[in-house]
């Protein structure tokens, strides 16, 4: 009779912990869909950083200023309630204390050498590291150590400083140029390109914004306890099928016939993120559409990325392969647009007939069922979506620039 009591409170355990981690899970949706309709047309950067950081791994938002990338990280990271965050701005005169601890003067004054390390990146568990490249030849070999193994070395010796650190955001305007930096980026794996908004509608209503009185946001958070439960216990325990084995296998020898070779370590921390994609999305196991994910992981300058994201989609998501051969044919179109600047609006207009017209309502009508058959299967649309407001904003500039049409008059359609 024991045996059964005892079967009893163990399988209302489990229940428990299936409804926390389900609990946990749905939390981190909520915030993903919150950030994504606060910033347009970030929805995949949003979801993926959330990734990373279940994963337990460090992420790069790259691209120009002005692209919200500091906002995005901040606002994620401070959904999480309970954690000590930590913001800097690298430069290349920043000070290792100044990152993990300046000196404590009143301690000096007695003779005592002491590093004050609240509130400093020795004590956070959630980190945003802007401008992570210009971080200084000194503060190198920490910065490294902070990221890789989370630990720092007291500027006075002794042993070194356990750090409870989750996963860091970084960001940056531009690729490290040496080789001391080079090494950072080796250790961020996930990688994401951000560049201005490509939807004219997009671009509007974030004008609007600007002169409007925003309504009180919605702001779901996560508490800390839950996350570091999700990031220890919950995300490893996400199964990993045979036939995604496989996948990553042919992926890898893909990737290789292209020339580009991932180290074995991104390989092997980039299950992990299968994983957490996974579990975000609320299965126990990983699925082919979790794969998408590695086309933020697998290239080392943004010329290669669409080499990958091509090979990953091949293997996984046939009609946003579809997708990407259809902005090919955009940016084509946009092209022979630049080509005509200063010629005859007859010119323009016959144009405008003759090609440009037919090839994007003939894009756009099969991006439209490129979605609905992606959205209908339970596949990712982050690609389709991407190439519509790509087809969008070459529309805008053909009616506007090559007929001559009024911007405001443009209607937001595909």
């Amino acid at each position: 009779m024991q045996d059964v009591r005892g079967a009893d409170v163990q399988d209302a355990g489990d229940a428990r912990d299936a409804g926390e981690v389900q609990g946990t899970a749905a939390r981190l949706r909520a915030i993903c869909d919150e950030v994504s309709d606060r910033f347009y047309e970030r929805a995949d950067v949003v979801r993926t950083l959330v990734v990373a950081l279940l994963a337990g791994q460090h992420s790069l938002v790259l691209g120009p200023p002005g692209t919200a990338k500091s906002e995005i990280a901040r606002e994620l990271t401070g959904r999480v309630e309970g954690a000590a965050y930590w913001e800097i701005l690298l430069s290349k005169f920043t000070a290792p204390t100044r990152m993990f601890g300046p000196v404590d003067v009143a301690a000096l004054t007695r003779g005592e050498y002491r590093q004050v390390y609240e509130g400093r990146a020795t004590t956070a568990h959630v980190a945003f590291i802007d401008e992570i490249f210009k971080c200084s030849t000194a503060a190198l070999n920490e910065t490294l150590g902070f990221l890789n193994e989370r630990i720092y070395h007291p500027e006075s010796g002794g042993e070194p400083i356990r750090c409870p650190l989750i996963g860091a955001i970084t960001a940056s305007n531009e690729l490290p140029t040496g080789e001391d930096t080079a090494a950072i980026y080796d250790r961020l794996l996930v990688r994401i390109e951000v560049g201005y908004l490509a939807d004219p509608s997009n671009f509007a209503a974030l004008v609007r914004s600007a002169v409007g009185r925003p309504a009180a946001p919605v702001r779901t958070t996560v508490e800390l306890a839950a996350l570091q439960h999700a990031v220890t216990v919950a995300v490893p325990a996400v199964d990993v099928p045979d036939a995604i084995v496989d996948a990553v296998c042919a992926l890898r020898a893909a990737l290789r016939r292209k020339e580009l070779v991932a180290s074995d370590r991104r390989w092997r921390q980039a299950v992990g993120l299968l994983q957490a994609s996974a579990y975000l999305d609320g299965r126990p196991a990983v699925a082919e559409t979790d794969l998408t994910v590695l086309t933020h992981v697998l290239w080392d300058s943004p010329a290669q990325r669409p080499t990958v994201e091509r090979e990953v989609l091949h293997l996984v998501n046939p009609d946003a392969k579809e997708a990407l051969d259809l902005a090919d044919a955009l940016d084509e179109l946009e092209a022979q647009l630049d080509a005509m600047a200063g010629q005859s609006r007859e010119a323009l207009s016959d144009w405008v007939i003759k090609k440009a017209h037919n090839k994007l309502a003939t894009a756009g009508k099969r991006l439209e069922k490129l979605r609905a058959e992606a959205a209908g299967a339970g596949r990712s649309t982050a690609a389709i979506d991407r190439v519509t407001g790509r087809q969008r904003a070459v529309r805008a500039r053909v009616l506007t620039e090559a007929l001559g049409m009024d911007a405001s008059m443009v209607q937001d359609r595909p």
